[in-house]
């Protein structure tokens, strides 16, 4: 019966093979995300464990003890600071060693000696092509190699390792030493052990979401497509029961058809992923791009989905065909299917109470947050797709109910008939619309409550370099001393600065006893030339101004004032007092923001680097970007993956009633009737539907956004409207573009006896 079932798929004709080439396509496209996803979830985790090395100054909370007699390790002084370029992160650690016997980083074949620094390829070819003081003056020294793959997170990755003396380091700020290297990352970032790296548990819950929400389109388009021309596979298996044919005979035939296809579908979707992984490792999930090594699957994901994706599509040809293998004649009979009933809104209802009951309830752990949202969402996923033919239904019964047109008539009787393959042509599509909504509500109400504005273009492109020391409440308790006048003068010369304003520290400010701004003082004729930031009144030589300018315009935050409120400091005094930043305000060209940050790296060795406001927003809105880019790939795979369901089912649909479509033109119905039947078969659950399916997808982002972040969803904007209008729109126009098709599949010679 294999060999049989083999004849009959290879060997049926145009009509087989296009069928076989359909599901095969189907597979491959939802093997290929399957396998794409599964690496990329194991390349987080790779690329964190392979910078685990850069938290290994924030192991020991405390400088190490000096080596007892007879040890074998020296300590090493550590000093690990990120610095800029171009809105680039650059990873900077600074190095002695004490000893012959200190550790070695990863990478480096010595440690660096003082004047010495090894860079990472990436960061080498930028301080070949740029202009010294734009980035090279900052650091000191020459390069005497470059930092192997093994120590760097990604291709891309901006490293540089400098050595110095122990007495340069010594005195450092934030400067540790270190007696061994961590060599494994723990995979979570919420903890003083890990200052670099993504948490990559949170990562796989986004990812798993992200899967469930591709998968299911693509389980739809694979159903689909598995019921091609079903109509007419069903009566050559009644034929094959009437002459003979075993219900187990039958069931080996049509498994051997789907399986076949899917065989050659999982096999085409290994290859399909192995050609998109150089593309997926240049999609920046982390901040930094993959290795194309790091996109690896493990023998068990392979063995897994090259094995479970084949015997799926047996099992679902087995469930789609049983009508046959229980009668010979169940096919024959044509009789009117049952009704769906109300059970299938069961599973729906299942899982947005699941995501009720989370709200107050999530765990801590990622991996049980994965455990606990992810059942829910599969739930209601699918209890959409179960419970949309008894919404169908009901749908179909209201507009009989009001019908004054044959055409109306019809079409609703039909769907009242058979309500599962009238929604089984729409699912694709509410299934997008469904998780189209639950992105766009989750990403809006994350823009909104942790979305950072961007400022404007003067305010974005300033430079801040902050210094401000804290006290044990958090509160700024120091700074650094007043640059020299040689300092200032340098930065004011820079082509493309606007003007330099130096913040001093407040003395006179009680933190916890004043509410809004306040906490900086600032000389008046610095503020005239960085007047984004604020004016003062007429005649003042000093005004009292925000501890720093990083936090114009965040949420929480009071509006600043166009004028700040005088002082009595003099000019003169203010320089005297602690520095808790510097603002330097450019014309936002490259060259006026990195010559700016070199002269102030200089000015202040061992200090932060400096950081524009535009950097700090997007450092600040970086989790929230990588979500939305994510949520963009979902909505832009599954809408085309939705309209392929349609086409192929509307097609298909056509297909298999073409008899009973031209016995109705032999009776005198004209075409244009028959169209309007088969628009509105269609039209009808794929409205009535989706409008669940819409309130369904901000009502999963609802409970989602309460349980996880204690957020409520806000209204969609424009573009949410606009996706959705032309996401139906297409919908339609696919469904109108198959109505040819009715001219030659409903000719008087097609109304014969098959």
């Amino acid at each position: 019966m294999i060999r049989l079932g083999l004849r009959l798929t290879v060997g049926g004709g145009r009509e087989a093979a296009a069928r076989l080439a359909i599901i095969a396509a189907a597979v491959a496209l939802g093997v290929g995300l399957l396998l794409g996803t599964l690496a990329a979830i194991g390349a987080i985790g790779t690329q964190n464990s392979r910078g685990a090395w850069f938290n290994s100054g924030s192991a020991e909370t405390a400088p190490a003890p000096a080596p007892a007699t007879g040890s074998t390790v020296d300590p090493l002084w550590w000093h690990l600071d990120g610095d800029r370029f171009e809105g680039r992160l650059i990873g900077r650690l600074d190095l002695a060693a004490t000893g012959p016997h200190s550790p070695l980083p990863p990478g480096l074949p010595r440690l660096p000696g003082p004047g010495e620094f090894y860079a990472s390829p990436a960061l080498g070819r930028l301080l070949a092509t740029t202009p010294a003081d734009e980035l090279a003056a900052r650091y000191p020294g020459r390069q005497v190699g470059t930092i192997g793959d093994a120590a760097l997170p990604g291709p891309d990755s901006l490293v540089i390792v400098i050595g110095h003396r122990p007495d340069e380091l010594a005195g450092a700020r934030d400067a540790r030493q270190v007696t061994s290297i961590v060599t494994a990352s723990d995979g979570s970032c919420g903890n003083p052990s890990c200052l670099v790296g993504l948490d990559n548990n949170g990562m796989d819950l986004t990812l798993s979401v992200v899967a469930a929400a591709l998968v299911f389109p693509v389980l739809v388009l694979i159903g689909t497509a598995t019921r091609l021309s079903a109509t007419r596979r069903e009566q050559r298996f009644a034929a094959m029961r009437l002459v003979g044919a075993t219900p187990r005979q039958i069931s080996v035939l049509s498994a051997v058809e789907s399986t076949a296809a899917a065989v050659l579908g999982t096999a085409a979707g290994f290859v399909l992923f192995l050609l998109a992984a150089p593309l997926l490792a240049r999609i920046d999930f982390t901040g930094t791009l993959f290795f194309p090594g790091d996109l690896t699957l493990p023998a068990t994901d392979v063995v897994l989905v090259a094995l479970g994706v084949p015997a799926a599509a047996a099992v679902s040809a087995r469930i789609a065909l049983r009508g046959v293998r229980i009668s010979p004649l169940g096919v024959a009979r044509r009789v009117t299917p049952r009704p769906p009933r109300a059970w299938r809104v069961i599973p729906l209802a299942a899982g947005l109470l699941e995501l009720t009951y989370l709200i107050g309830r999530v765990p801590t752990s990622s991996d049980d947050q994965v455990r606990v949202f992810l059942p829910g969402i599969l739930l209601v996923l699918g209890g959409l797709v179960l419970a949309g033919p008894w919404l169908t239904m009901l749908g179909a019964r209201l507009m009989t109910r009001g019908a004054g047109r044959p055409t109306t008539l019809i079409a609703g009787r039909r769907l009242s008939d058979d309500p599962k393959a009238g929604f089984r042509a729409v699912s694709g599509l509410v299934l997008a619309l469904c998780v189209t909504s639950t992105a766009v509500g989750v990403i809006g109400a994350l823009a909104a409550e942790r979305g950072v504005p961007r400022g404007g273009p003067i305010v974005s492109a300033t430079v801040v370099g902050g210094y401000q020391r804290y006290d044990g409440a958090g509160h700024p308790a120091g700074g650094v001393a007043t640059p020299p006048d040689a300092v200032l003068a340098g930065l004011r010369a820079i082509p493309g600065v606007r003007g330099v304003t130096v913040n001093h520290l407040d003395p006179t400010y009680a933190w916890g006893t004043h509410a809004g701004l306040g906490g900086g003082l600032a000389d008046c004729a610095q503020l005239t030339a960085t007047a984004a930031f604020g004016t003062c009144p007429a005649g003042a030589e000093a005004a009292r101004v925000n501890s720093s300018f990083l936090s114009i315009g965040l949420r929480g935050t009071p509006p600043w004032p166009a004028t700040w409120p005088a002082t009595t400091t003099s000019a003169e005094q203010l320089r005297g007092l602690p520095v808790q930043e510097i603002a330097v305000a450019t014309d936002g060209s490259s060259a006026a923001v990195e010559r700016a940050r070199t002269v102030l790296a200089n000015a202040y060795p061992g200090e932060q680097p400096a950081i524009t406001v535009a950097e700090d927003r997007a450092q600040q809105a970086a989790n929230l970007d990588a979500d939305r880019r994510l949520a963009d790939v979902v909505v832009a795979i599954s809408f085309p993956i939705a309209g392929c369901s349609l086409a192929v089912s509307v097609a298909g649909g056509l297909s298999d009633r073409r008899r009973p479509f031209s016995l109705l033109r032999l009776t005198g119905v004209r075409l244009g009737v028959l169209r309007r039947i088969v628009l509105l078969e269609s039209a009808l659950p794929l409205v009535v539907v989706a409008t669940v399916a819409i309130g369904t997808g901000f009502l999963t982002a609802q409970l989602f956004l309460r349980a996880q972040f204690g957020y409520s969803v806000r209204a969609p904007g424009t573009a949410y409207y606009l996706t959705i209008g032309g996401g139906l729109a297409v919908a339609l126009g696919v469904i109108t573009a198959t109505l040819p098709l009715l001219s030659r599949l409903t000719g008087p010679e097609m109304a014969r006896n098959e």
